[in-house]
């Protein structure tokens, strides 16, 4: 277990690491850079320094590569010394386009104590790296002259169209009347007259049109040097009158032998005459083992000191992978249930628990009334039990079992929903002072993230019941909802799921779901209890009451309870009840139970559809009082595709109604198709046939009626509470085992 925390605590170092390093690069990338148009400050500083001469001199680079141990600490000394006017780089001064290494290749170059030009080449070009030449240095293709002499400087990467740049070049020359022409660009035009290892056609000049565009012009008006870079290495060709030079070993990685080696090429111009250049070498080690262990070190240093950023970068991903591939391998995984954990210390002893939830009584819903009846069967087993829950503003502040957050604000159309403050300090004290044995949410944000983190911070266990389908509610959330339902929804039951001990889920279907969107942690089947024997009691006063109070008569009597809302899905129950009206000649009424944001719309559509005789919004109905009308009733109907269990289906079954719902998640692990209820896709037609069945014959509705009753009879409170009982001694058990 020491290793296995070690290990953890490297990942996370890891992790953080690679937080912070890609963090300063966004930093980086965002600040105001230090530094810009450095070339025109540069050829100020050139023009001063052979003021009144008409000879000078200057070295050629090639692949500095943001060398530090080559370039910074061993050839910069001997440009400083060489009694030179200025550098000029061939291609790839920067060994990548990124912000980093602008700044170090920068902070390189302010070692020189003479001026330097840049070459616009590959490894300036990637990563977005043009756009910061640019900005840093200047134009990607320029010409300046320097005493009676031409230097050109040439866009190789294809950032400039290679047309453009001929069209400009020809016209330049075209009227030039310079002693020497110099051109620098970071493909080789030709190729070394050696076989070069691992080249490619990409490191050349291309395409094959722009390199002979380039020779043409270079054969007509009489270039003395080309100078390229790109190729780790020296080398030279001649084709009439111009010299070729690739100059690829001012640093990065070479191979210190004949052809590959560390230099930079030093030319004298004299006041008239023809430019001449000679080869400055690097003297590094002795033996030809050792040049090439040498030139490996000096890479490595290089990258580790200039590039540090990406060495760290590289050497925390390495670890992470390393620490994700031991576990993968060597940490050995029992994917079965631990069958020898001995519950029974906590199934003996009273437990205190604290429960978190975002609505609660006397909000009408199934969340908290699934909480409330948990409370009841954990009460008469002994428990005690703390609800964190929203202010309604209706209750007394005596409730000693419940602790009322204040709402900030309200939410929903109707205000049904109240946004707690979860920043009191009032809840921690109450906790602290309560001191829970574990911590039951009932909800994967807010006020169900609050009960997480108290619970992390208190370390103690947490259950969390998946009640809901989020994403069926993304018509609630400030946010794209195709991007709610599609991502953020799964995202975040999954990332919340596995912070918690154990999963309580009602039905099979959710459990499948939870596996799919990647919930790793133990997962518990256990349906919401209800209370049975309740919904056995006929009250014939009340059910009377209630037919003569909307004079029902002999209709038949369909009944549906649910909250008014989108999700709920109560449009299709009007288009349905529409279609099974037309289709039997039975009188039937349909009564829908339950309040919310959509009513007017929905009254309004009623009335508009002449279905006012047919269908009555009876609105909310005290939970105690909705027995009668599922005793009044002889048919629930169901359209809702939101639910993870469907609560008052059990309820209505255990009233003996047969079910008519809608295929989903909830239901389908608890109606039974043609033994209990009808279950069906979502049309029209398939689900007012089964209405219609119901309706004509009376004997299929008693059998499922029947069946119905006998089903529910399995889903008592005091089962209910019995098993979340044993699931709180499992989590505790396991906790204590790891």
């Amino acid at each position: 277990m020491k290793r296995r925390g070690s290990l953890k605590f490297i990942f996370y170092l890891n992790l953080g690491v690679l937080a912070a390093v890609l963090g300063y690069k966004i930093y980086l990338n965002i600040s105001a850079p230090e530094f810009d148009v450095l070339h025109s400050e540069q050829i100020e500083l050139i023009d001063a320094a052979i003021s009144g001469s008409e000879s000078f001199s200057f070295a050629v680079v090639g692949n500095i590569n943001n060398s530090v141990g080559i370039f910074e600490q061993r050839i910069i000394p001997m440009l400083n010394t060489a009694d030179l006017d200025f550098v000029v780089s061939a291609g790839n001064a920067v060994s990548g386009g990124g912000e980093d290494k602008y700044r170090a290749i920068y902070g390189t170059l302010s070692r020189l104590e003479i001026p330097y030009l840049l070459t616009f080449g590959p490894n300036e070009y990637e990563d977005f790296g043009s756009f910061r030449f640019y900005d840093y240095f200047g134009p990607h293709f320029f010409s300046i002259k320097i005493a009676n002499n031409r230097l050109v400087f040439l866009d190789s990467t294809d950032k400039t169209p290679w047309k453009w740049q001929m069209r400009w070049l020809n016209d330049l020359l075209e009227q030039d009347q310079s002693d020497n022409r110099f051109i620098f660009i970071a493909h080789p035009p030709l190729k070394p007259s050696f076989k070069v290892p691992f080249d490619a056609e990409d490191d050349y000049l291309h395409p094959d049109a722009f390199r002979s565009a380039l020779l043409d012009i270079t054969d007509k008006y009489s270039i003395d040097i080309i100078f390229s870079a790109n190729l780790s290495l020296y080398a030279q060709n001649k084709r009439h009158s111009t010299t070729f030079i690739t100059t690829g070993g001012a640093g990065g990685l070479v191979l210190n032998n004949a052809k590959s080696f560390y230099h930079f090429v030093k030319v004298e111009v004299p006041a008239s005459g023809n430019a001449t250049y000679s080869i400055e070498r690097l003297q590094i080690g002795q033996h030809p083992l050792l040049r090439q262990l040498e030139s490996l070190w000096f890479f490595i240093y290089s990258i580790f000191y200039t590039g540090y950023l990406n060495f760290i970068l590289l050497i925390a991903f390495l670890s992470l992978a390393a620490i994700k591939l031991y576990n993968s391998v060597f940490t050995t995984r029992d994917y079965y249930p631990d069958y020898d954990l001995d519950s029974s210390p906590w199934l003996n002893k009273p437990l205190k628990v604290a429960m978190f939830t975002n609505n609660y009584l006397p909000f009408i819903g199934g969340v908290p009334i699934s909480i409330q009846r948990l409370c009841s069967g954990l009460h008469k087993a002994g428990d005690k039990i703390l609800i964190v829950a929203p202010s309604y503003g209706s209750h007394t502040e005596d409730e000693n079992d419940i602790l009322r957050l204040p709402s900030l604000f309200k939410a929903g159309r109707k205000n049904e929903f109240r946004i707690a403050n979860i920043f009191s300090l009032r809840t921690w004290t109450r906790i602290k002072n309560y001191k829970p044995d574990i911590i039951h949410l009932h909800h994967p944000f807010w006020v169900g993230a609050l009960g997480l983190f108290i619970a992390r911070c208190r370390n103690i266990p947490t259950v969390y019941t998946y009640h809901t389908r989020l994403e069926e509610y993304a018509h609630f959330v400030p946010l794209p909802g195709v991007l709610f339902r599609n991502l953020i929804s799964h995202a975040l039951v999954k990332h919340f799921a596995n912070k918690c001990d154990c999963i309580i889920v009602p039905t099979y279907s959710t459990e499948e779901y939870l596996r799919i969107i990647g919930v790793k942690r133990p997962i518990e089947i256990q349906p919401t209890g209800i209370e049975y024997h309740v919904f056995q009691q006929r009250d014939e006063e009340k059910v009377l009451s209630l037919r003569n109070k909307f004079h029902i008569g002999d209709a038949k009597i369909l009944v549906s309870v649910s909250r008014l809302s989108n999700e709920k899905n109560i449009d299709f129950i009007l288009d349905a009840i529409v279609t099974a009206s037309s289709k039997t000649h039975v009188s039937f009424r349909l009564f829908i139970l339950g309040e919310g944001h959509e009513r007017q719309r929905l009254q309004k559509r009623i009335e508009t559809m002449g279905l006012a005789d047919i269908i009555t919004l009876v609105g909310s109905v005290p939970p105690d009082e909705i027995v009668n009308w599922y005793q009044l009733a002889d048919i629930f109907v169901f359209a809702s595709r939101s639910e993870t269990q469907g609560m008052v289906i059990l309820e209505a079954m255990s009233a003996g109604l047969p079910v008519v719902a809608l295929r989903s998640s909830g239901i389908d692990d608890v109606v039974k198709d043609g033994i209990n209820g009808y279950k069906t896709s979502q049309h029209l037609d398939h689900w007012s046939d089964c209405v219609v069945r119901l309706l004509e014959h009376n004997e299929v509705r008693t059998n499922l009626g029947e069946n119905a009753r006998k089903f529910a009879r399995d889903f008592s409170v005091e089962h209910f509470a019995d098993r979340v009982r044993h699931i709180y001694a499992q989590t505790f058990a396991q906790r204590g085992r790891k």
